[in-house]
């Protein structure tokens, strides 16, 4: 957010690197970094969850030091050692036409060469375009770990590389996990819920009217958010206040907006509000212990799953799953995901829904339920020369894997697979060039991968084809930055936010520590620029979806103005943003505020909601806000 005049601007803005790591915690949450952490990196005793940091305060006058603001939607975080980075921070250095640069400071670019020089090659063995491999896209001198969701440690590495991290994980707080073995003896265990009607809520927050526990109407504003509310601005529909949460905070995952219901996951509860008023639609799901994943995306006929712990001791594990439909809250089957072989636990798991098929991924292996039953279909392990499953990725009706083959040894390298999401078979594999690993998938369909190598300290974005061969990478030298958040033990191959793709583009938001980014459009089909387009405001913008041929963006708000959602033409000689609603400025200081927040257009409205709850009783925390005209 821009800071009012003559003061000082703030430490980064969508896209910027922070100073220090959040102090996060719980799912998702970076941890105290070793001396040489990073995904493929040797990993030391990884340190116990920080308190999450508080949600963006409102401007204010400099203090000594002046304290940086906390982010909100689009910030950046400095992640711990098992995070993903996003391509940003230093630009990349031009690849096989391009004369490597001088070396310099975090923040500070190379200097670019002449265009036609040769370089080294990318993941895939290909004759690689400008700008690969590339330099590291995170905050951070050379050899510290690179931040971003997926360097998880542990993931598809035999019993001997990493019994001892993993031992030293599971003692947590004096406590043993009881590590379980025996995969090929593991059943599914599916159930039909008992009781077909949706849960009683839990505790209310203090606000009468949206307690958060879905039993607000919804209609009335006693905080009046409209009020002063300028000719040309959106209104506020209706928000919601958060549910009480532990002081050391809370998780919120998720977000769907159907035809009718915006649902919205928070700490034990799972919530439904009619998408024009925000009345409750059906009555809060509440679990008996904390959310730990959900699908991230819905199923065609609006279906997703919610996992939640089974128990809140340090041996519980995230192994509960629960079937919801969206449009009437009933719960349908419920089950116990077991853990899979030795090191292959469900300490953390990953939902993922490929058509009718839920994919549940381990630290080493996956299994497939048929979404509408629960019932098995088929289990995803070990193959070939040691590769182990680590990730999946699902689409509308893709399914994507990811394994890590031979760790340790002389063909140490990464696989990426596409299956049959109804019975597994492999449809093709294509390996990855060794030091490569597969960090994140942009798009599913078409696919779009992210890369990142250790050693090289470098990054890579290429696309497929629709049979897996190698497509193109993307040769743009550039500071990209996509949100993709954090993951503790996990790839999390699907924890991106603020990037879109079609069937020939791939978009992505520029770096900016102050001021209006870029969104650049890049071709699928040989990696190279199309377009690119300016933030309207002085803010940085990102993308939000592709709707009708259009890119739909947000623009983050400002002290004097609200956010923006703007709609931006993909083809044609113009891409000159339209703004389709500006948001009020009274409500500016809540939408910066959302720590880490999900964001959605649907319908000629805008979403916005909290996946981070602080806990702190002293402030009515706002969970989600809907605004429309």
């Amino acid at each position: 957010m821009t800071q009012p005049p003559n003061q000082p601007p703030p430490q980064g803005g969508f896209g910027a690197p922070q100073d220090q790591p959040p102090q996060g915690g719980g799912f998702g949450a970076p941890q105290p970094p070793p001396a040489q952490g990073g995904f493929g990196a040797p990993q030391g005793t990884p340190g116990t969850p920080a308190t999450p940091p508080p949600p963006a305060q409102p401007p204010q006058a400099p203090q000594t030091p002046p304290p940086p603001p906390q982010p909100g939607y689009g910030h950046p975080q400095q992640p711990g050692p098992y995070a993903q980075p996003g391509p940003y921070g230093t630009p990349p250095t031009p690849g096989p036409y391009g004369t490597p640069p001088t070396p310099g400071p975090y923040g500070t670019p190379p200097t670019p060469g002449p265009y036609g020089q040769p370089q080294q090659p990318g993941p895939y063995g290909q004759q690689p375009g400008y700008g690969y491999p590339q330099q590291p896209q995170y905050p951070g001198a050379p050899g510290t770990p690179p931040p971003g969701g997926s360097g998880n440690p542990f993931k598809g590495k035999p019993a001997l590389v990493i019994g001892a991290a993993v031992a030293a994980l599971l003692v947590i707080g004096g406590t043993v996990y009881a590590v379980t073995s025996g995969a090929d003896d593991e059943k599914p265990v599916a159930r039909q819920s008992d009781d077909p009607k949706p849960s009683g809520s839990g505790s209310a927050s203090a606000d009468p009217a949206n307690p958060g526990d879905g039993s607000g109407n919804g209609g009335e504003d006693p905080e009046d958010l409209n009020a002063g509310r300028q000719p040309g601005e959106a209104k506020v529909l209706w928000y919601k206040s958060a549910p009480d949460a532990p002081g050391s905070g809370a998780d919120a995952p998720g977000m769907w907006i159907t035809g009718k219901t915006a649902v919205k996951a928070a700490y034990k509860q799972v919530f439904a509000y009619n998408v024009t008023d925000g009345n409750p639609t059906w009555s809060p799901i509440a679990f008996p212990q904390k959310i730990c994943a959900v699908t991230p995306q819905k199923s065609a006929d609006d279906k997703v799953v919610v996992a939640y712990m089974s128990g809140s001791s340090d041996r519980a594990k995230c192994n509960q799953l629960q079937q919801i439909d969206l449009n009437t809250g009933k719960k349908g089957w419920s089950g116990e995901i077991a853990d899979g072989a030795l090191f292959d636990s469900t300490v953390t798991i990953e939902l993922s829904v490929a058509g009718k098929t839920l994919m549940v991924g381990r630290s080493q292996s996956g299994t497939a339920y048929d979404l509408d039953t629960g019932k098995k279909l088929f289990d995803k392990r070990k193959y070939g020369a040691a590769c182990f499953p680590t990730a999946f990725a699902g689409g509308t009706n893709r399914l994507i894997s990811v394994a890590s083959c031979d760790v340790g040894g002389s063909n140490e390298h990464d696989e990426i697979q596409e299956l049959d999401p109804a019975t597994g078979k492999v449809k093709w594999t294509q390996p990855v060039k060794k030091g490569w690993q597969v960090a994140r998938t942009y798009s599913v369909d078409p696919l779009v991968v992210y890369l990142t190598n250790q050693d090289k300290k470098a990054w890579n974005i290429s696309t497929f084809t629709a049979t897996g061969g190698f497509r193109s990478e993307v040769k743009v030298n550039e500071k990209f930055a996509p949100q993709c958040g954090w993951a503790i033990l996990e790839r999390d191959l699907q924890g991106c936010k603020g990037v879109a793709v079609d069937a020939g583009t791939l978009y992505l938001p520029t770096d900016t520590t102050t001021g209006a980014n870029e969104i650049v459009a890049i071709s699928l089909a040989d990696g190279k620029e199309k377009w690119r387009v300016k933030s309207p405001a002085d803010e940085s913008m990102a993308p939000v979806r592709i709707e009708g041929g259009n890119l739909v963006a947000y623009v983050k708000p400002s002290y004097d103005a609200g956010g923006q959602v703007v709609s931006i033409p993909t083809a044609g000689a113009s891409h000159k943003p339209v703004k389709l609603l500006q948001n009020p400025q009274g409500t500016a200081e809540i939408e910066d505020s959302f720590f880490d927040g999900a964001v959605d257009w649907v319908d000629g409205r805008f979403y916005i909601s909290s996946t981070r709850l602080t806990g702190n009783d002293d402030t009515k925390e706002k969970l989600m806000l809907a605004f429309g005209k």
